[in-house]
């Protein structure tokens, strides 16, 4: 065994061990002791988000430790199951090596597969085959998590229903759906704007900008951090732009924020 595998599986029992004591009933932590499975939940979700926030910036150092932040996520809830009796991080390990295995029989086994666009076919095959085996459901939208983003889930939702032929031949087409959605809402809007409709439309917008994004084969999740990072930045500099006299945004008339806001843009190139 290399002198890495070595240190890499030392350095996982010290992290095993210092969550057993952290969750210790007697000489643990209390914030640690206290916690369940709901309430790390938020937390696995945030860390996931750090991981991806990391390697946007391109920060290695950085990346490295969310990614650290994020396996004491996984070392968490094995923890607490394994205090249930339920199963452990070793177990964990397991289902995963087992399961990488079995989807990618053309490394681990004698199963050929030309290119990467057939491996991703045979990979959903056989996910779907799992599923079918755990007896999730007859649909093909079946195992697509609950609590996933929403975009995120829309898009996998119509990855779904794709494979069987339930989507738009081109991305130019999906052009009319949101010229459709978006007229729908401006109706809705004049006619009173009830909130539960106007809720409606409104996704069934953000439905169709999916689907779009999609065919263009582009992550929806990514644009929007992408989006959100831009408006902070102009924003930010509208805000630098004030403080330099003495003034903040609220003391700005819409049309001075405009300018300030088109000259933050210009300066981007």
């Amino acid at each position: 065994m290399s002198d890495e595998s070595t240190q890499a599986e030392a350095q996982t029992r010290r992290l095993l061990e210092i969550m057993a004591r952290l969750r210790d009933p007697e000489t643990g932590c209390p914030w640690d002791i206290e916690q369940d499975f709901r309430s790390i939940a938020p937390y696995t979700i945030e860390e996931a988000y750090e991981v991806a926030a990391a390697i946007e910036a391109g920060d290695m150092g950085e990346l490295r430790d969310e990614l650290g932040d994020l396996l004491l996520q996984v070392v968490f809830h094995a923890r607490m199951a394994e205090e249930a009796g339920a199963f452990d991080f070793a177990q964990v390990a397991t289902a995963i090596s087992d399961k990488m295995q079995r989807r990618h029989p053309h490394v681990f086994g004698e199963t050929e597969v030309e290119g990467a666009t057939a491996q991703t076919r045979a990979w959903e095959e056989h996910k779907a085959l799992e599923r079918a085996a755990k007896g999730d459901g007859g649909s093909v939208l079946s195992g697509v998590a609950l609590a996933l983003p929403a975009l995120m889930r829309a898009e996998k939702l119509q990855k779904r229903a794709a494979r069987v032929g339930f989507d738009w031949p081109e991305a130019a087409q999906v052009f009319a759906k949101i010229e459709e959605e978006v007229s729908e809402l401006k109706e809705e809007m004049i006619c009173g704007g009830d909130p539960d409709r106007l809720e409606d439309e409104i996704g069934d917008l953000f439905f169709a900008l999916v689907n779009l994004a999609r065919h263009l084969r582009i992550d929806p999740e990514v644009a929007l951090r992408r989006c959100n990072a831009k408006f902070e930045r102009r924003f930010r500099a509208i805000e630098t732009a004030l403080a330099a006299q003495g003034r903040g945004p609220a003391e700005a008339s819409l049309e001075e924020l405009e300018a300030l806001w088109q000259a933050a843009k210009a300066s981007e190139g």
